[in-house]
């Protein structure tokens, strides 16, 4: 059997990295990048690597993980060490900001890999990381460092969305979806990714302008959610900008325009209508109810176990930090693929994120306070999970202030 990257053209493949590097971070001259990569994706990763050299970069360091010996250690580390996560590799992070790095994360989706490992064991340990890794996720969050996730397939993740396949056919078509999907599959991705960008700043101008004080969203799956939304709100989506004023895409797809609700003005009924992958597991058939912005209720057919792991993993679990919109109408929608991966699924409609909001999503949100980002009502958490919940029949309406209604979506495409 043919590897992973046997099935692929080396030419597509270099103008993917190439992306990654020029339009997701957007690596400056003499900038640290970061690659974070399983070894198994050794090959792509080299790619970038070669593609941020020559783009201006001072170092790229490699850092390598490897799933195998992740589950071995869920699997059979002592049970005080899942408590804990080492100061040398919090160090990192805080020396790799200091230097101004640009990161870049190649993920790649495989559901079987945890599936004997204890819930509660990678749970305990996730927190534990977020924990000592909090002021990097805040950068991360704020945009104050520029980063980019992008995925590469492998034959687990190919076979599940392509079971019909055989593992070489699997791979190829999953290769092809991700690259449409990705909008890296044209002669020039870049140009192309420059007029997606475009399009991004007239929508959000729109919305942005309007300040709608709340969105209503409802389909037929049994959605009927009402969110509200903080004063001077922002939306952002596609391209964001660090600190320094450097555009950057966050992620390769992205179709999302999305904003932070009011933690305590969400309430009604929301139906998800793609698995959600959370620690390993499948979350799937689920819906969340919410009441003054709490989550009160939750139930999932499948992965009912995981779900109660995620909001139950601090306060800010259990309310949005993100509501986005995304249109129908796209190369990633046009699919009509479920990917059981968050990135790609999240990007094919409208969805929330359950934890912790963005300072960015306010007007100078970045500027102020802990406390007044709180007083504002923003969200705060260790984790921002992202469910989906758009569907074709989607209607999103916004409501201004006094109650005047604006069609915003209906059919699931912008209007």
């Amino acid at each position: 059997m043919k590897a992973i990257y046997d099935l692929i053209s080396e030419e597509k493949l270099k103008k993917y990295a190439e992306l990654a590097v020029r339009t997701g971070v957007n690596v400056q001259k003499n900038q640290l990048v970061i690659i974070h990569s399983d070894i198994e994706h050794v090959t792509f990763a080299r790619l970038i690597q070669t593609a941020a050299y020559e783009a201006g970069a001072s170092n790229v360091v490699m850092d390598w993980t490897d799933e195998q010996s992740t589950e071995e250690f869920y699997l059979h580390a002592a049970d005080d060490v899942i408590d804990y996560f080492p100061d040398w590799q919090a160090a990192r992070f805080k020396e790799w900001d200091k230097g101004d790095a640009a990161y870049i994360h190649i993920i790649s989706e495989n559901l079987d890999v945890f599936k004997e490992v204890s819930k509660e064991r990678m749970s305990r340990f996730q927190k534990a990381s977020r924990t000592k890794l909090k002021a990097y996720h805040a950068k991360i969050r704020s945009h104050e460092v520029r980063w980019c996730l992008l995925s590469v397939p492998n034959f687990a993740w190919a076979t599940k969305v392509f079971p019909h396949l055989c593992k070489e056919e699997a791979l190829q078509s999953l290769w092809q979806v991700i690259l449409q999907g990705a909008r890296a599959d044209g002669t020039n991705p870049i140009q192309d990714w420059e007029k997606h960008g475009k399009n991004f700043e007239s929508q959000k101008k729109i919305l942005n302008d309007n300040q709608f004080d709340a969105l209503h969203f409802t389909n037929s799956r049994g959605t009927d959610l009402l969110v509200g939304m903080p004063k001077d709100h922002l939306y952002i989506g596609g391209g964001v900008i660090d600190k320094k004023g450097i555009p950057f895409f966050p992620n390769i797809p992205t179709e999302e325009i999305f904003s932070a609700p009011h933690k305590n003005k969400v309430n009604g009924k929301l139906v998800a209508t793609k698995p959600l992958i959370y620690g390993g597991s499948v979350i799937n058939d689920f819906y969340l109810i919410f009441k003054d912005g709490r989550i009160t209720d939750y139930y999932a057919i499948t992965g009912q176990e995981a779900l109660q792991s995620l909001i139950e993993t601090d306060e800010g679990t259990h309310y949005l930090g993100e509501i986005a919109l995304v249109s129908n109408n796209s190369p990633l929608s046009q699919a009509d693929t479920l990917f059981y991966n968050t990135l790609f699924d999240e990007n094919t409609a409208c969805h929330v994120g359950i934890g912790n909001a963005s300072p960015s999503n306010l007007q100078n949100g970045r500027k102020l306070s802990e406390e007044e980002l709180k007083e504002a009502g923003l969200n705060t958490s260790l984790l921002l999970i992202n469910v989906t919940f758009g569907t074709a029949d989607m209607k999103v309406v916004g409501i201004k202030e006094g109650g005047t209604e604006v069609l915003l979506m209906k059919g699931g495409d912008f209007q």
